[in-house]
């Protein structure tokens, strides 16, 4: 069985959320300004509110997504598929929360935001799917559970 050391610490899960949003933005601003024929004060107010957003999801997420992974499997390692389950659900819920905002800022209509932000998640999915694939591999947990079953 896994120890409780297994998980990831309050200060891990806050240098993850804020690498995440950082490079994060070094994307999406540019884009915002290419897209949406933004300016620079708007594209950058978008994309840090936006950003924003995601980090308080990004915590709250990850926090129960792991929880529920000790307690399912004992451990907090992902296979492939868990990974790929891990960044579609983190998305479907910041969609929920970031389409309003995405109106909102940029003048969109309802419908304008959701095909906005959709394109968005396309990108965001392979970002995250990348990111976190690097970041467990950088920052790995120890985890005795998962090593004794690799033996």
């Amino acid at each position: 069985m896994a120890s409780k050391s297994a998980m990831r610490s309050p200060a891990d899960w806050l240098r993850h959320t804020i690498l995440f949003e950082l490079l994060l933005l070094l994307i999406a601003a540019p884009i915002c300004m290419f897209v949406f024929g933004a300016n620079v004060k708007t594209a950058a107010f978008t994309a840090f509110s936006l950003s924003l957003i995601a980090m308080v999801w990004n915590y709250i997420y990850n926090y129960v997504f792991y929880r529920a992974l000790m307690h399912l499997r004992g451990t907090t390692k992902k296979t492939p598929t868990q990974r790929i389950y891990h960044a579609l659900l983190f998305e479907i819920g910041l969609l929920v929360a970031t389409i309003p905002m995405l109106a909102w800022s940029l003048n969109l209509t309802l419908i304008d935001a959701i095909l906005a932000d959709l394109g968005f998640v396309v990108v965001a999915l392979f970002y995250a799917y990348f990111f976190n694939l690097v970041y467990d591999a950088v920052f790995p947990i120890a985890d005795t559970a998962y090593n004794q079953k690799a033996l």
